[in-house]
């Protein structure tokens, strides 16, 4: 019996792990482990991890650092994490692509070789971890990457409308099948998480096709399950940007099945409403009742197990720790009345850095995000130290408890 058809539910706690290395003027590199100093508190970052009671970790690899050129790969300080996690008894949940290719990949998910290396990259990774790693997410919110890299011109490459935003999505898409088909090859006992943003909209004016919008948010997913044919809701929108069905037909061919569909939801983020006349997203507080629908949809769609593998809340220790509670407690009534929830991921574990960093030049102590259970804190010498708020015993207890009580 694998570890997500056991009846269990696992807690997990993730690291926020994007990487975008690349650097023109106006835009710096944004590298969270770097501007968190994870890279020199890794031991003690993971070892606050276990301590919090979670089983798994979500963790990512920054590619462009194991890889610095192409065929060429830096295994020593991967090693010695893996130990780590190994040590602590903790299961990872590897994030291969959290965002951003290596600095080498010229075009970045438009590279014409893009899915072969994506893929080659992670099938290394399988091979040497094999028996140690085996629990792998191909690319995480392949939805936002597609957005934020190909309509809204924010990370390279840079492209901008829907005609970009369906570039990206198809590289994309052919990039996680043949990241999870490499690994399958060499690591068939693997088990995959594909994990996806969730978007909700509310209101009566909106500044796009709300059907089209609701329905985008499957796209990528649909795409790599080889769900996307002439009777797809989005077929037309595909055929319009360039896309043809001879490339659909080659995705349903080739298609791949998660084992797991992660789903990454934030009470007062990813629910946004509109004001008559602007684009701007307000984001709007939406709780439980709107992660509720997230993952009834997600799991009624795919038919597959769900994985709540992000959330957290902004706000004091108070306000963190109340929302630990209310999503946990949502999770064993899902489960109870037969939703296959898997997991539950409380992300990040500490504070992140802002993504509007990278467009700004203000130091990191202006974009840090108190969204963690411990908070960033710097020490008058340069470190940013780990400080316990009191969402940390809250989560020891909760994810003690058997029922979420």
């Amino acid at each position: 019996m694998r570890w997500f058809e056991d009846g269990r539910l696992r807690f997990a706690v993730g690291i926020e792990d994007t990487f975008i290395p690349q650097e023109y003027p106006g835009r710096r590199r944004l590298d969270e482990y770097e501007l968190t100093q994870h890279y020199h508190l890794w031991h003690e970052d993971l070892g606050l991890a276990a301590a919090t009671g979670a089983e798994m970790i979500r963790w990512g690899i920054p590619w462009h650092l194991l890889e610095p050129e192409p065929g060429r790969f830096r295994w020593d300080w991967l090693d010695r994490v893996v130990d780590r996690l190994a040590e602590l008894g903790l299961t990872c949940v590897v994030d291969l692509m959290h965002y951003g290719t290596p600095t080498w990949l010229d075009n970045q998910f438009l590279n014409a070789g893009y899915p072969d290396r994506v893929a080659e990259y992670a099938t290394r990774v399988a091979e040497r971890y094999r028996g140690r790693l085996h629990v792998w997410t191909p690319l995480n919110e392949p939805t936002i990457n597609a957005v934020y890299c190909g309509e809204n011109g924010t990370w390279p490459p840079g492209l901008t409308g829907h005609d970009g935003f369906v570039k990206l999505a198809m590289a994309i898409a052919r990039g996680i099948v043949a990241t999870q088909r490499g690994i399958a090859e060499v690591q068939p006992e693997a088990s995959f998480v594909h994990v996806e943003a969730s978007f909700r909209y509310e209101g009566e004016w909106f500044p796009f096709d709300l059907a089209l919008m609701r329905e985008r948010r499957y796209l990528i997913m649909d795409l790599v399950t080889g769900r996307v044919d002439e009777e797809h809701p989005l077929h037309g929108y595909l055929r319009e940007h360039g896309v043809d069905d001879a490339q659909l037909a080659a995705l349903r061919e080739d298609a791949v099945t998660p084992d797991v569909v992660g789903v990454n939801y934030y009470p007062a983020f990813t629910t946004a409403r509109f004001e008559p006349g602007s684009a701007r997203p307000v984001p709007v507080e939406a709780g439980t009742a709107g992660l509720e629908e997230v993952l009834r949809d997600f799991a009624a769609r795919y038919g597959r197990p769900v994985f709540l593998t992000e959330t957290s809340r902004a706000g004091t220790p108070e306000q963190r720790a109340e929302w630990l509670r209310d999503g946990i407690a949502l999770v064993h009534r899902l489960r109870r009345e037969g939703v296959p929830v898997v997991g539950y991921t409380w992300w990040p574990l500490f504070a992140l850095v802002d993504w509007l960093y990278r467009e700004s030049t203000d130091p990191v102590g202006r974009w840090l995000v108190p969204m963690g259970l411990y908070d960033l804190e710097p020490d008058g010498a340069g470190v940013l130290r780990r400080v316990p708020t009191a969402a940390v015993e809250e989560c020891r207890r909760l994810m003690r408890a058997p029922d979420g009580g």
